[in-house]
């Protein structure tokens, strides 16, 4: 079966840098989107970046310039690097896979990101 397993979240102060790491397994990683959404306490949960199978980005507008996602095919692993994190970054962040032949959607359990001020 599909899983995710995200890594990399942590506490760092504001201006810092992480970077998020979600392993798959149990599919065919080339074919899928792969997003990374995230949650802050009392919010719902929001699209912040994603990558197609053919590498095409979209970043939500608060995050352009500081994040970047990649994906290693070789690796099945998606990335997203964190630059620049602000206090508003601050949430439960979460690897999201879709298959675009079944639309299937597959998450993973979440990586908390805490940035302070």
């Amino acid at each position: 079966q599909v899983q995710l397993v995200e890594s990399g979240g942590g506490l760092v102060q504001a201006g810092g840098s992480l970077r998020l790491s979600c392993a798959a397994s149990g599919m065919i990683f080339r074919i899928y989107a792969m997003n990374w959404y995230r949650q802050a306490p009392g919010k719902q949960r929001e699209l912040v970046a994603g990558i197609t199978s053919g590498v095409s980005t979209k970043y939500v507008d608060g995050v352009k310039g500081r994040f970047t996602i990649s994906r290693d095919n070789a690796k099945n692993t998606v990335y997203l690097q964190m630059n620049s994190l602000k206090p508003e970054d601050t949430a439960v962040y979460y690897c999201n896979a879709v298959n675009p032949l079944t639309n299937g959607i597959y998450w993973g359990q979440g990586t908390q990101v805490t940035v302070s001020s």
